[in-house]
C-alpha cells in the first residue's frame, strides 16, 4: 500500500470510514467556493468520487491521497495526482491538486501534503512534468503552486463551468534546481 508520512501528515490510500468526513467537507460551500462552479457533494457523489480516485490508483499507479492529521487522525481532505481529462487541450499531463476542510486551512498542511505528493510524482512514479489547475481568484491554491516552484504556463477557460483557469507546470529539471 502506498502510504507517505509527512511530519504531521500520514497520506495513504482511502478507508470505508472516510467517506462521511470527507462527505462533510464536499457539503461545505466555503471548500467548494473554488471546485467545478461552486456546488457541494452530497454522501452519494461523494461515495462516487472515493471510487473514482481509487481506480485511477489501480489504472495510473497514482491518485488521490486521503490526507490524515498523524496528531489526532483525523481526516483532512485530500491532496494527489489525477489526469484532467475535463481539460482536453493539456493533455497528456497529471494535474496535483488538493482539497481540505476550512478547520485545517491556514496551517500549510494543503502545502505540506503537496509539496510530499509532488516528490512522489517526479522521484517515486517518474513523471516528467506536472501541472496544477487553479480558478483564477483562488488566492489560497495560488500560494501553494508558488510553494511549490511551479510556473505559470498559461490561462484557459473551465469548458463547464466558463471561470478562467491558470495552468502551472514543473518539471523534473527545475524541481531538483
Amino acid at each position: 500500500m502506498t502510504e507517505i508520512r509527512t511530519p504531521r501528515l500520514l497520506l495513504r490510500r482511502w478507508h470505508d470510514d472516510d467517506l462521511a468526513p470527507m462527505a462533510d467537507i464536499n457539503a461545505d460551500p466555503r471548500v467548494m467556493r473554488w471546485v467545478d462552479g461552486g456546488p457541494v457533494h452530497d454522501l452519494d457523489r461523494t461515495a462516487e468520487d472515493i471510487e473514482r480516485w481509487e481506480e485511477e490508483w489501480d489504472d495510473e499507479g497514482f491518485g488521490l491521497f486521503a490526507v490524515e492529521l498523524l496528531a489526532s487522525g483525523e481526516l483532512a481532505g485530500f491532496t494527489g495526482l489525477s489526469v484532467p481529462e475535463f481539460l482536453p487541450e493539456v493533455l497528456p499531463a497529471v494535474a496535483i491538486s488538493w482539497r481540505l476542510g476550512s478547520p485545517f486551512w491556514g496551517q500549510g498542511y494543503a502545502s505540506e501534503a503537496a509539496q510530499a505528493t509532488l516528490e512522489f510524482a517526479l522521484q517515486d512514479r517518474g513523471l516528467d512534468r506536472v501541472i496544477s489547475i487553479d480558478r483564477v481568484g483562488n488566492q489560497a491554491s495560488a500560494n501553494v503552486v508558488r510553494k511549490l516552484g511551479m510556473t505559470l504556463d498559461r490561462e484557459t477557460t473551465h469548458p463547464v463551468s466558463g471561470h478562467p483557469l491558470h495552468i502551472h507546470s514543473i518539471d523534473l529539471t527545475e524541481y531538483e534546481a
